[in-house]
């Protein structure tokens, strides 16, 4: 019984637990944003850690829920945003790249359908030095700023 009550217990911490690790890189918490209906384009959000003493890059990424995956990073300049794509993302040794609202991000672009709360799109990222790593991409609100940890 004691058993059961303890795995009853970590079940909230379990359902929020949303992590990928392949070698020395953790991609944490993954997330989206609903979409209206007719929508074209998502922005896709996570934390990539590198908890090694080698570099790595992502130089990629892929859904089969849209046409493309751009990567995106914004400036802000005179109280304007602007946004533009990269070709890779750095991910420094012993740190982490932060891919979230109003900052970098993944671009979904030409999505096949909308995106619905509380479902998982698949999401492959590419590295340079780990090479591929399968992660699901959480979709909450329409509006929201940040996942729920």
């Amino acid at each position: 019984m004691k058993h059961w009550l303890a795995v009853i217990a970590l079940l909230p911490a379990l359902a929020f637990a949303h992590s990928f690790e392949k070698g020395d890189l953790r991609v944490r918490h993954p997330w989206t944003r609903a979409t209206p209906p007719g929508a074209k384009v998502a922005a896709g959000y996570l934390e990539i850690r590198n908890t090694g003493k080698k570099p790595d890059r992502l130089l990629g990424a892929a859904t089969p829920l849209a046409g493309k995956v751009e990567m995106h990073v914004t400036t802000h300049e005179d109280g304007v945003a602007r946004m533009r794509e990269v070709k890779v993302m750095e991910v420094p040794a012993g740190q982490r790249l932060e891919l979230r609202p109003s900052g970098g991000h993944l671009m979904l672009v030409d999505l096949a359908r909308p995106l619905a709360k509380g479902e998982r799109v698949p999401l492959m990222l590419r590295f340079e030095t780990a090479g591929e790593l399968a992660v699901e991409l959480e979709v909450e609100a329409l509006g929201a700023h940040h996942p729920r940890h």
